[in-house]
């Protein structure tokens, strides 16, 4: 049992002399799944409400075209502070994201995901529970890291149980692959975080090699001193996972100073 499928990514990556497209031909191929994503009543009214606000689409944010030249994201304006800055990609309906914001409300979280329905459940847990530290990008993940987000800006960024498109000839789709951790590398603070976790053993093995494999990252245990918290809540998804005998594999690297 794996947990839910989550966006994936697409291929075209910036120009690599700046540091940036190293291992530009091992990016992702685009690798999101078709889902329904009709939302209730009330999803549509908070989303109508709040989105203007907390959330921006990836289209809108970089324009016409494929984004070169366009600018990063103003986060202290977006957030009206200067904070830590963390991205979640491929963040569902927003469990695990709502429940780590709450515990660190000095630090600021940007929460990317491809489809609407999890962002409006997300959007509405926000609302509900008065939560100020949660912004939402609706879109994949690389287009995200190559439009929106400078070099050694984030403090951290999480990607929990991505998509692991288990057969063979889908590998490709895979999120977590060299040329995207070294897009993340780059866009880390050093002394930034890495958090990653899967419940395919497969998958485990794929991330743990290509992680190890980044030289600008270095692998760490939860007990170390790091800047952001990476104790996450168990989902309903990562229940499944346990009684159906998956065992959950968490990675966390560091980028070197």
């Amino acid at each position: 049992m794996h947990a839910q499928p989550r966006a994936g990514a697409f291929p075209d990556a910036p120009e690599e002399e700046s540091d940036d497209r190293r291992g530009q031909r091992y990016l992702p191929a685009s690798s999101f799944r078709s889902r329904r994503s009709a939302l209730s009543d009330a999803q549509r009214q908070t989303w109508e409400r709040r989105w203007p606000e907390l959330g921006l689409s990836l289209d809108a944010a970089a324009g016409e075209g494929d984004g070169a030249g366009q600018a990063p994201l103003d986060t202290r304006a977006w957030f009206g502070r200067q904070a830590p800055l963390v991205l979640e990609i491929g963040c569902g309906s927003g469990i695990s994201t709502l429940a780590m914001a709450k515990d660190e409300p000095d630090v600021d979280v940007i929460a990317v995901e491809i489809y609407k329905r999890g962002l409006a459940q997300l959007l509405c847990a926000i609302d509900r529970e008065g939560v100020g530290n949660i912004r939402l990008i609706r879109g994949n993940g690389v287009e995200v890291l190559q439009r929106l987000i400078p070099s050694g800006s984030l403090t951290g960024v999480r990607v929990f149980f991505p998509d692991p498109w288990p057969k063979a000839r889908h590998h490709k789709r895979r999120f977590l692959q060299p040329g995207t951790i070294g897009l993340i590398a780059d866009r880390l603070l050093p002394g930034g975080v890495l958090h990653a976790a899967t419940d395919h053993p497969g998958y485990a093995e794929h991330i743990g090699e290509v992680g190890d494999a980044e030289p600008r990252l270095r692998r760490v245990d939860a007990a170390s001193r790091l800047p952001i918290s990476v104790v996450r809540p168990t989902t309903k998804y990562e229940t499944k996972a346990h009684e159906a005998g998956s065992a959950v594999t968490e990675f966390i690297w560091l980028r070197h100073e």
